[in-house]
């Protein structure tokens, strides 16, 4: 059949994270976090670019120097009731990963098994039980000591604490910053919540539209957002005092499609900004403000300040 169409679901976006960082990243749904995530872990295959990790590309991960490479990276998905396998003990589903590599003998891979789950903080005895009989909190740690079991260098989170209850999620978080600073682990921390961003990422980056819009340090994008985009994310974070007031402003208009983008900056069309036809035809690239401060320069989403 003949093509009509192409999304690019990740367009262009082009991300660093250092070792032992966890970078946040933001953006409301549909914007390609997910699909991000996917690729840098090799579920889908990039159509253009690549993944390097310690400065040397990573070969594809097929063949043996793909498994190699999934050694390496792994990660957390969502919803941990579709990502375990429901008719696998949890032990199984510990083991399983071990096996493909071949890598210890039974003993030493029950002992590895009894270890993920203490690191999770859950009984030993959840070796021999399946994950319907679990909590989602309790499924989500089954899950994170899943993505341990081989000793990654990088783990990819892709929000998971979003499908969990208000009351677990500040266990998960306390439990995935603890890992990150016992382990020394490299993350990328997908998430649509910037409250639940800021408390693990050292840096934050905010997506829109397949595109990276604006990339700070946490504390500064927080406290200085410069996009129109980031700006709205950051108001939208819920207040828990009742007695506080603030000024909030309501996003007008609908995201645009991916399949028929405007011709100038996305969210200026979306919020039919009066500078939008100065976007049109421009590389909208990202532009170092300040240091480590990165943002998508556009005349309608960042207009200059008057003096």
């Amino acid at each position: 059949m003949r093509p009509v169409a192409t999304c690019k679901a990740v367009d262009g976006v082009s991300l660093e994270i250092a070792k032992g960082e966890t970078l946040g990243l933001v953006g409301e749904s549909g914007c390609g976090k997910s699909t991000l995530a996917r690729t840098v872990v090799g579920l889908n295959v990039p159509t253009a670019g690549k993944i390097l990790l310690d400065g040397q590309k990573l070969g594809g991960f097929r063949g043996k120097q793909g498994k190699k490479n999934r050694k390496r990276i792994q990660m957390v998905f969502q919803d941990p009731a579709e990502s375990l396998n429901a008719r696998h003990t949890v032990g199984q589903i510990l083991e399983e990963p071990l096996l493909v590599h071949r890598m210890g003998s039974q003993s030493e891979r029950n002992s590895r098994v009894k270890e993920l789950l203490n690191l999770v903080g859950l009984a030993e005895n959840a070796a021999n039980r399946y994950p319907f009989e679990f909590s989602g909190g309790q499924r989500q740690r089954i899950g994170i000591a899943r993505a341990l079991t081989l000793n990654p260098e990088v783990l990819v989170l892709d929000e998971p604490v979003s499908a969990l209850d208000l009351s677990i999620r500040s266990q998960v978080i306390n439990l995935l910053m603890d890992l990150k600073n016992r382990l020394g682990l490299t993350c990328l921390f997908i998430a649509h919540d910037l409250s639940v961003v800021r408390h693990l990422s050292d840096r934050i980056a905010v997506m829109y539209l397949g595109k990276v819009i604006e990339v700070a340090p946490a504390q500064e994008l927080l406290n200085n957002p410069l996009h129109g985009y980031t700006r709205s994310l950051i108001e939208s974070i819920p207040q828990p005092d009742p007695k506080m007031h603030r000024k909030f402003s309501v996003l007008s208009g609908e995201v645009p499609s991916p399949i028929n983008p405007p011709p100038g900056c996305p969210f200026g069309y979306r919020i039919r900004s009066e500078l939008y036809t100065e976007s049109i035809g421009k590389a909208l690239e990202l532009t170092e403000v300040s240091p480590g401060h990165w943002i998508q320069q556009c005349p309608c989403c960042c207009p200059k300040k008057k003096p």
